[in-house]
């Protein structure tokens, strides 16, 4: 499996960004559309600006009619348009949406569900990547692309399949997983070890007896469906390798990319990192939500750190409405130029949308496009015009990194492990609380990285670890060692509860960084609906005069050399710590015993961010109510998501990009406005 990303690794974006400035189009389907409409779309794209389209992603049907047929003359011909109209080509191998001859010739290539239901072909995503059938032929069609298109001009990437998050419980997943299993632990009698199996008589005599976890009559081993779970992301990682090689071995030398999906369950994304060229993703965020702004910020700051902080692209977003929601809003143009501007922000040099042409047929037909229905005479054009012409302005700032004093720890696996059923509550949300944490930072202005558990944080002056359920001891040296170092480290609730087996570590938690943090737990408890109220010790000098309170989830918990800094008042855990604060080496480490309120894990973050030093984009502690301020290299971004005018300070005399005007001390930001400022020596 792949290692953490390494982040003196070159930016494989550099030579096309060098040539275009900020990337910008979107999936282009010409194979659903007359050669008359293709010469209509490249002279369209070429007034908007747009200089990069994803082909072929759902082309298989078209490219393979029948079993080894070829039909490239189509590709051929709107290929060199696409080039002559200075329109670069992220060339797709269509492996997403199998022909349905293949599931009728092959029934074994189609997915089976948790109830043992073949799915059928007539949608998409219409595969098992366990099948050696599928992945035959979709090794077979891209290599015939690359040889036929490695060296076509227009190619300046390649894409491999789209959105990988299929899951299947079938024979094929079945035989599969058991060689997987082999592999893993060699002997039935570690596997039985490591999975716990004496519990409830499930005991296994020879991997030939275990089977993916379908529906079973009661809760799953959770130890099994840990490993089900990172067995699918190594099938699904398996199935992009093998088309990724078979580009290279055909020649090609273009970077090779596919589209991520923020938090997909099922993807281990940091085992994906360094298996591709580029980090891309597809964002889709829900603009009814009060938090959809930082809520897409934490998962543009994961790209960034899944590529060790190089440029990234943003592969997918909507113009407008999506049409798969049960209820859709649409964009305002406003809206459509922020969240553009916002992945700028956040490391993309490449800003994407789906679809260049809205489809006039087929289960995506309401979802909006570039060029909707009604044609180039829309609103939705006339802004898509309008961002290309901002982003042909942003071009100095390609290349250039955002630089975080922050890390949180992320990890997929802790995040299957510690949401199986059967805890002290359900209520209890790892990514929940991932969002809660990081969008404090997001509205003080401050830089996050995401690190997974066991990286090296020397870099970091805060470390963060709002629920971390497995802590195995790679993590806890770590973490020791930034502290000792210097750094503060926060850690919440529930965390360093299991090892990677899912197996309760044994004495009182957390039980590898209760020496780190000076206090240890003997109980976790789910608190009542209504909060709990927590009180600060008066030594807590720095705590803001605001009601301190918990919910969800808490623990009994004894100060073992922390400080006290607030106790529960009332209820199950009446008196016992809730907030500690321990003083190790050069650092210092907060704990919360229990999942706190905004305000109070805002005071706790900030005693931490004070003690570090840590400050963000601009002079003001807390930002105006929506405004979002990013410092990448020499730019300071600065966008208003709010629905009030945001008054921001910002240092010295700067020029704006998007405007061209100057500026200096206090700026107003109206709703919906951006700003990209560079100082006037970095010009």
């Amino acid at each position: 499996m792949a290692s953490t990303p390494t982040p003196g690794r070159p930016d494989a974006l550099a030579p096309l960004t060098a040539e275009l400035g900020v990337c910008f189009g979107g999936d282009y389907n010409p194979e659903q559309w007359s050669p008359e409409v293709w010469r209509e779309d490249a002279e369209l794209m070429a007034r908007a600006g747009v200089n990069l389209v994803t082909v072929g992603v759902f082309s298989w049907a078209r490219l393979e009619p029948g079993p080894r047929e070829r039909d490239f003359a189509w590709l051929d011909e709107v290929l060199d348009l696409l080039h002559a109209h200075g329109v670069a080509v992220d060339l797709a191998t269509p492996t997403a949406s199998p022909p349905p001859w293949m599931g009728v010739l092959h029934p074994e290539t189609l997915p089976v569900d948790r109830d043992g239901v073949r799915l059928v072909a007539g949608s998409r995503n219409q595969f098992t990547p366990a099948s050696r059938v599928y992945r035959d032929y979709a090794l077979a069609i891209a290599t015939d692309l690359a040889e036929r298109y490695r060296d076509h001009p227009a190619v300046r990437m390649w894409h491999v399949g789209n959105e990988f998050g299929q899951i299947d419980f079938g024979p094929e997943a079945e035989r599969e997983f058991r060689l997987w299993l082999r592999e893993k632990y060699g002997t039935i009698e570690a596997l039985n070890d490591a999975w716990g199996t004496l519990v409830w008589a499930q005991r296994y005599r020879d991997f030939d007896e275990i089977v993916p976890p379908r529906r079973m009559p009661y809760l799953v081993n959770p130890a099994q469906s840990l490993d089900f779970r990172r067995y699918t992301s190594f099938a699904l990682q398996r199935v992009f390798a093998e088309q990724r090689d078979a580009i290279r071995a055909a020649g090609a030398t273009q970077p090779v990319a596919t589209n991520f999906m923020g938090f997909e369950p099922l993807t281990d994304l940091w085992s994906w990192a360094d298996e591709v060229d580029v980090v891309a993703d597809d964002q889709y965020p829900d603009h009814s939500s009060p938090t959809a702004s930082s809520d897409i910020a934490l998962i543009q700051d994961l790209m960034r750190s899944l590529g060790g902080g190089r440029p990234w692209v943003l592969m997918e977003q909507a113009p407008s409405a999506t049409s798969w929601r049960p209820h859709n809003l649409p964009k305002s143009p406003a809206r459509l130029r922020l969240d553009s501007l916002q992945a700028v922000a956040r490391g993309a040099d490449a800003i994407c949308f789906f679809q260049w042409r809205q489809a006039r047929s087929g289960a995506e037909r309401f979802h909006s496009a570039l060029l909707p229905h009604a044609g180039a005479d829309t609103e939705v054009f006339r802004s898509a015009c309008a961002l290309g012409g901002d982003l042909r302005r942003l071009r100095p700032v390609t290349g250039a990194r955002v630089t975080a004093s922050v890390g949180v720890l992320f990890d997929w696996e802790s995040w299957w492990a510690g949401e199986e059923p059967g805890r002290p509550t359900s209520r209890l949300e790892t990514l929940e609380q991932v969002r809660r944490w990081h969008r404090t930072l997001w509205r003080r202005g401050i830089a996050v990285d995401l690190v997974r558990p066991g990286a090296d944080l020397s870099a970091y002056r805060v470390v963060l670890v709002p629920h971390s359920y497995i802590v195995e001891q790679d993590a806890a040296t770590a973490l020791a060692a930034a502290v000792d170092a210097g750094a503060s480290l926060v850690v919440g609730p529930f965390s360093g509860v299991a090892d990677r087996n899912a197996e309760i570590l044994q004495g009182r938690s957390p039980v590898l960084l209760r020496d780190l943090v000076g206090v240890s737990g003997e109980e976790w408890v789910g608190l009542p609906d209504e909060p709990t109220a927590v009180t600060a010790d008066a030594a807590w000098t720095s705590v803001p005069a605001v009601a301190l309170e918990a919910g969800v989830l808490g623990e009994r918990l004894r100060a073992d050399g922390a400080d006290v800094l607030a106790r529960f008042d009332g209820g199950h855990l009446d008196g016992a710590p809730a907030i500690t604060r321990h003083g190790v080496g050069a650092g210092t480490a907060w704990y919360l015993g229990a999942v706190m309120s905004d305000e109070a894990l805002a005071a706790v973050l900030d005693d931490a961010l004070d003690a570090a030093g840590v400050t963000g984009a601009t002079p003001d502690r807390a930002l105006p109510d929506g405004v979002e301020a990013v410092q990448r290299g020499d730019a300071l971004f600065l966008l208003n998501h709010g629905r009030t005018t945001g008054h921001v300070i910002v240092p010295g005399l700067r020029r704006d990009l998007l405007s061209d005007a100057d500026v200096e001390g206090q700026v107003a930001l109206a709703p919906g406005a951006a700003m990209v400022l560079i100082e006037r020596h970095a010009q």
